[in-house]
């Protein structure tokens, strides 16, 4: 069963990439996953505030609600080295990485400002990163910060970045946008090799005792990839480059759903945070077993039928089914 894909311009053997999480902070896990089948991995993030976090230019953009976002300043502990290894760490565990890995290592940037902290993309190029994952995780908060602003802090991040590296780069993107489809055309005028979507904006909880905001973490659930395979599945034949699917990633049938909307590769950290490494393992088997019941021999075979390219009104399609969806409902009160 051929379960190969494209993705940054990588030959994946199967779709299955791990997604940035701690677990690529260990070396051994790592390889664990590989071992599993991975065939690529990205790694944890560096983030901006990491690198300069008393930047006057990371000021100015968060300034205005800095406790909006699960990355703000206002949740890192006074001292910078105790939230993370920090840049340099970083740079060597990619060099381990690309050690004890065969599979395309893609390292993975956080930040929100146009600034000096972009020169690390270099570095992170010639420590050996195969491509990055550029992740723009920004909420905005003013009422006076526009559409149009916001969408160019994205776009002028990821023109910066582009300038610097001769790798790969993927855009990974929250889902709060207006005209979406217009927002990734952009994205990839502007450069992106791929758009991962979507970025999870954690919500932050209060605590009742202590009367203050508290950061909140859960894991997703199979039913979170309802979005991007919504997005995935009207951007398919209108963008040229690759699409990744992330968010609610656990079983062979999230997998098979997201690649029959289009996405090149579904990217997952939940399931694996729960189940371990060799959770890709059993993915692997449950997607061959359901394309020999269903008599498929690739995912290149299925990758994109249920998308909207044979829509005429993909527009008009979705308001039809969401008027369907609310009339079908059938309610159990007694």
């Amino acid at each position: 069963m051929n379960l190969k894909t494209k993705y940054l311009g990588f030959e994946l053997d199967n779709p299955l990439v791990p997604s940035a999480s701690p677990i690529s902070r260990d070396v051994d896990l790592s390889k664990k996953l590989e071992d599993a089948g991975a065939p690529a991995l990205v790694m944890y993030s560096l983030f901006e505030e990491e690198i300069f976090h008393e930047d006057a230019e990371l000021d100015h953009y968060l300034s205005n609600g800095s406790d909006s976002f699960s990355e703000a300043l206002s949740y890192f502990p006074e001292e910078m080295h105790d939230f993370s290894s920090g840049p340099d760490e970083y740079l060597e565990k990619i060099r381990l990485l690309k050690e004890n890995l065969d599979i395309p290592i893609i390292a993975s940037l956080n930040g929100v400002s146009i600034g000096g902290w972009i020169e690390k993309a270099k570095l992170m190029e010639n420590a050996g990163a195969d491509a990055l994952e550029l992740n723009v995780y920004y909420l905005p908060t003013s009422p006076d910060q526009s559409g149009t602003e916001v969408k160019n802090i994205y776009l002028d991040i990821l023109k910066a970045i582009k300038k610097k590296v001769s790798i790969p780069v993927a855009m990974k993107i929250g889902y709060a946008f207006s005209a979406l489809p217009a927002f990734a055309k952009k994205v990839e005028d502007a450069g992106a090799d791929a758009l991962v979507m979507f970025n999870r904006f954690y919500q932050p909880d209060i605590d009742l005792e202590k009367l203050e905001v508290a950061p909140s973490l859960a894991l997703s659930s199979s039913s979170e990839i309802r979005l991007p395979l919504r997005w995935i599945a009207v951007l398919k034949n209108q963008l040229n480059i690759s699409l990744g699917a992330t968010s609610g990633v656990h079983t062979a049938e999230d997998v098979l759903k997201l690649t029959m909307a289009g996405a090149d590769v579904t990217f997952m950290t939940s399931a694996l945070l729960k189940h371990g490494p060799d959770h890709l393992i059993k993915i692997k088997e449950d997607l061959v077993q359901w394309m020999e019941e269903h008599e498929y021999e690739s995912l290149d075979q299925m990758r994109g039928s249920m998308s909207m390219k044979n829509v005429t009104d993909p527009g008009a399609f979705m308001r039809a089914n969401y008027i369907k969806t609310l009339r079908d409902y059938q309610l159990n009160i007694k």
